[in-house]
């Protein structure tokens, strides 16, 4: 078990928080389990539960497998590893896996019934992104909706305003495979069962990325801008000037 020492959970949760290799290596290190259940969840799903987004995410899966964690399906880990040669090598075993679906329990866009490529746009990992695309995955396959008619999302939601805008990279692979931006979700709900759970309604990616503005999103003025830029060219409309951004009003008073 994982709860005989409340300093190094604090530690371990940390390191995930920030993606922390060397932080995470060291709780490792000092003993902490990478198996055993922490406040009844495994450390894998804590890092895929957190906050960050980071290029660090992978290294941080790679260190939990390294000490004991696994993943089951071999697609899967390839995704969450961001190891493109990997999943060339599931891909090519199992054609199968570009329509297996997964439920994850994600900080934003929910991952419930999501595909790998749903997967890959979530964490930003743009090397399996470029595989799948090229391996046959449908830009446009929507997630599992949720029982009231909402969600069912294509891969592009999850890149319009990641955090750190980690996911525009990705988002630029998708537009160039002609993911569309015109997919309108009667509801997506951002964050389900988290403090700032944000429901939206009549959401296209455009609405979606613009909801990056609200105040729980935590995201840069500049980024989210510049997505909508991205997507509005790739629907081949024009992107008004942008004379306020950042805006004034909510620049800090002195």
């Amino acid at each position: 078990m994982n709860s005989a020492d409340p300093a190094r959970e604090a530690a371990f949760l940390v390191a995930v928080e920030t993606h922390s290799v060397a932080d995470l290596r060291g709780v490792l290190a000092a003993g902490l389990s990478a198996t055993a259940p922490l406040q009844g969840k495994s450390p894998l799903q804590w890092l895929l539960e957190m906050y960050m987004r980071s290029d660090q995410f992978a290294a941080c899966v790679q260190l939990l497998l390294d000490h004991g964690a696994a993943i089951d399906d071999p697609g899967l880990a390839a995704v969450l590893l961001d190891d493109a040669a990997a999943l060339r090598a599931a891909l090519t075993a199992d054609q199968g896996l570009l329509r297996r679906r997964f439920d994850v329990v994600a900080a934003f866009t929910p991952l419930l019934g999501a595909s790998l490529l749903h997967i890959a746009a979530e964490y930003g990992h743009r090397r399996v992104t470029a595989v799948l695309l090229a391996m046959g995955a449908d830009v446009e396959a929507g997630a599992a909706l949720d029982g009231q008619g909402g969600d069912g999302q294509t891969a592009l939601f999850h890149t319009v305003s990641s955090l750190l805008d980690h996911g525009a990279a990705v988002m630029n692979l998708l537009l160039a495979a002609g993911a569309r931006i015109d997919v309108r979700l009667p509801m997506l709900t951002w964050g389900r069962g988290q403090a700032w759970e944000t429901t939206l309604y009549d959401v296209t990616p455009i609405s979606y990325c613009q909801s990056g503005l609200l105040p729980q999103m935590h995201r840069r003025e500049g980024d989210i801008y510049r997505n909508l830029g991205a997507l509005l060219a790739a629907g081949k409309r024009a992107a008004p000037s942008l004379a306020n951004v950042p805006n004034r009003y909510l620049l800090p008073r002195r």
